[in-house]
């Protein structure tokens, strides 16, 4: 009897990642490990928040005791800001970051990043958003010009590989097998940048005259 195995899914989950201000300074460390641990950094970008804005992002914290100094620590300096993508991107990010209290961490899970560069409950050195809907919500406060797009899964993954993807990448892999460049990775990518089909096409040649127009 032939065993049926299920089909691969095709899913990319995002999550926001906050490097918080008194380690901004561990900054290429802290996305080493992050690149290393199977994440791709999709956006990134430093600045510093203002009271407001700490109030703003943190709303759902609003009116318990350690308000008023987490939005005087995350004022407190520049951060940098990071929009990562994965399989489970939020669940597997969390588990890198460890228990929310630094010195928790440090007894439990000793080689999670808060416990590496936290100091205690409130200074955690790092920020995860803690499902789904908050990530959706604290990238778009983040980047407010990203677009979210939902990422296709399952058959509609195939799907667009096979009308989008697949005819360009298999007409250059046919190319470069003909070829047989001494750096087949880089003839590869260039053969892709001329010949892929999104590039704009210019309408007509601009003739001398109309450039002195």
């Amino acid at each position: 009897m032939q065993m049926l195995m299920p089909e691969p899914q095709i899913f990319v989950e995002r999550t926001l990642a906050l490097i918080k201000p008194d380690v901004v300074d561990k900054e290429e460390e802290i996305e080493d490990v992050i690149l290393r641990s199977g994440f791709l950094i999709v956006q990134k970008r430093k600045l510093q928040f203002s009271p407001e804005q700490c109030s703003n992002f943190y709303a759902e914290q609003y009116g318990k005791m350690f308000f008023p100094n987490l939005t005087a620590y995350m004022s407190s300096g520049p951060l940098v800001a990071m929009v990562l993508a994965r399989h489970n991107a939020v669940s597997y990010w969390k588990e890198l970051l460890g228990p929310s209290n630094s010195i928790k961490a440090r007894r439990t899970h000793p080689h999670s990043l808060r416990a590496i560069y936290g100091t205690d409950e409130l200074r955690n050195a790092l920020h995860g958003s803690l499902n789904i809907f908050s990530a959706e919500r604290e990238i778009r406060f983040m980047f407010p010009e990203v677009i979210l797009e939902p990422v296709p899964a399952g058959q509609r993954a195939r799907d667009y590989l096979n009308l989008y993807v697949n005819p360009t990448l298999l007409a250059g892999l046919t190319a470069l097998c003909k070829e047989k460049p001494a750096d087949p990775m880089t003839w590869l990518a260039d053969w892709l940048i001329e010949h892929n089909p999104n590039k704009p096409k210019l309408r007509h040649k601009i003739t001398e005259e109309e450039h002195r127009e």
